[in-house]
């Protein structure tokens, strides 16, 4: 059985990969197991407010994470104890504060209930690359003319690609630089739950009220209240009561206001009045720049070669380029020593699956198009050489990365037998364990398909 503080720490690795990273570092500092009594897991924390979050917010994620580890366990328990050495401490790194000054770090992760922003999301923090230079730009020209140039700021992309870093920056700029003004972060959502919940309580005058006092509004997500008719026509009037009197607005969403389905078009027109910037998704050279930023934030380092190897193969959103460096750090500091980079592939590879969005037939096309053989090929009951193997290496992509049962792959090639696939996919398996060219082909493949 694996020991107490072992099966924190490792527990530990994966909750903070479920849970942001302020409640991370909120709830989860200064707790350990205190013991175990056949399958009960008394957990020590150190007051009775983290006492009662946990049990009410995090108290299935970490039984689920514990149960992972350790089958035996069936239940959590959290007792308050003052003073504990936390596995969360251990792993502070020497930018982190001391002990004594834990309480003034804390208060700098609670976002502030009078306007929403959160403290971290600064310019200071935002990693600027060529994929978001121009977004970037926009949101720096809104600080020099608020009001007045760019006014809307429309930033839209992808998940995960900064969005809400970014538009929150130009409102934490206006609360440092200028007390005078007043300024709101809201979700969209939000922002129609106010307006639907003002009008049913009869208070919709005081709602309009509210909300036009501010002198730089920040509506995050707006592609959300798509279809809501009430809404919108409330939206449209708040817009044009602050846009008249110089009040700055910003706005971002998943997509090019033209493209969101179910918005009004005089919101629409109101939108390209202003600046419309992208953030797609970020280059290797951004994703080299980003990890370097972040594990500096960590006072942490990896060499080069590895740093490169992530931003090469970890495509997509800024998130799972965090998830990935957060393992690795946590990794590192349970060995107590520098990760392989045999450990950072083997880690990307179980973590990192390619977007469930790509078919069957895609993949095919793919792979084959690799190989420079036809698709056709591929469904044919050929046994050249030259075709056998990539038929192999496509059933054990679609078997390792899409968890594709055997039946359905065999279906889905040609009618072929499940037992064809099976001593397919472990042919190419143990041949890749023996074979580091074959190995380094799968990842190149891999990295094909992950867009």
């Amino acid at each position: 059985m694996m020991a107490n503080r072992e099966l924190w720490q490792n527990a530990l690795v994966q909750i903070e990969l479920g849970t942001s990273e302020t409640s991370f570092r909120t709830w989860f500092r200064n707790t350990d197991i205190a013991s175990r009594e056949g399958g009960v897991v008394h957990v020590a924390v150190p007051s009775k407010i983290v006492k009662e979050w946990l049990t009410d917010k995090h108290n299935k994620l970490i039984l689920k994470t514990l149960r992972s580890l350790d089958p035996s366990v069936r239940t959590v328990e959290y007792t308050i104890h003052k003073s504990i050495a936390s596995p969360v401490n251990d792993r502070k790194t020497p930018r982190q504060p001391s002990p004594e000054n834990a309480s003034l770090d804390l208060s700098s992760l609670y976002i502030d209930k009078r306007d929403n922003l959160n403290p971290r999301y600064t310019f200071e923090t935002f990693v600027v690359g060529p994929f978001n230079q121009l977004a970037h730009a926009a949101a720096k020209a809104v600080l020099e003319r608020p009001g007045l140039t760019y006014n809307p700021l429309f930033i839209y992309g992808s998940t995960g690609h900064g969005k809400t870093h970014l538009i929150q920056a130009v409102g934490n700029y206006f609360k440092k630089t200028h007390a005078n003004k007043k300024v709101l972060y809201v979700t969209s959502e939000r922002f129609a739950i106010d307006y639907i919940n003002a009008v049913r309580s009869g208070h919709a005058n005081t709602f309009k009220d509210q909300y036009r006092q501010y002198d730089v509004l920040i509506m995050d997500d707006i592609q959300f209240i798509a279809n809501t008719e009430k809404t919108q026509e409330e939206l449209f009037h708040l817009f044009n009561a602050l846009r008249d009197n110089n009040k700055q607005i910003v706005f971002s969403s998943d997509k090019h206001p033209s493209l969101l389905s179910g918005l009004e078009e005089r919101l629409k027109s109101r939108f390209a009045g202003g600046m419309i910037a992208e953030i797609p998704e970020p280059d290797v050279e951004s994703r080299t720049a980003i990890i370097r930023a972040k594990i500096e934030q960590h006072g942490f380092s990896i060499p080069e070669d590895i740093i490169s190897y992530i931003a090469e193969n970890v495509r997509g959103n800024i998130r799972e380029l965090e998830g990935v460096l957060n393992m690795i750090v946590c990794r590192s500091q349970l060995k107590g020593k520098t990760i392989s980079h045999a450990d950072v592939k083997a880690l990307i590879k179980h973590n990192m699956k390619p977007s469930k969005g790509v078919s069957v037939d895609e993949v095919v096309r793919r792979i084959a198009h690799y190989y420079d053989i036809t698709e056709k090929n591929i469904y044919e009951k050929t046994r050249k050489k030259e075709v056998v193997r990539p038929r192999q290496v496509i059933m054990y992509i679609l078997r390792e990365e899409f968890n594709i049962s055997y039946p359905s792959i065999g279906e889905k090639l040609g009618g072929r037998d499940h037992t064809t696939v099976i001593h397919s996919c472990e042919k190419i398996k143990e041949e890749v364990k023996a074979n580091p060219s074959l190995e380094a082909e799968i990842e190149h493949i891999r990295s094909l398909i992950q867009v």
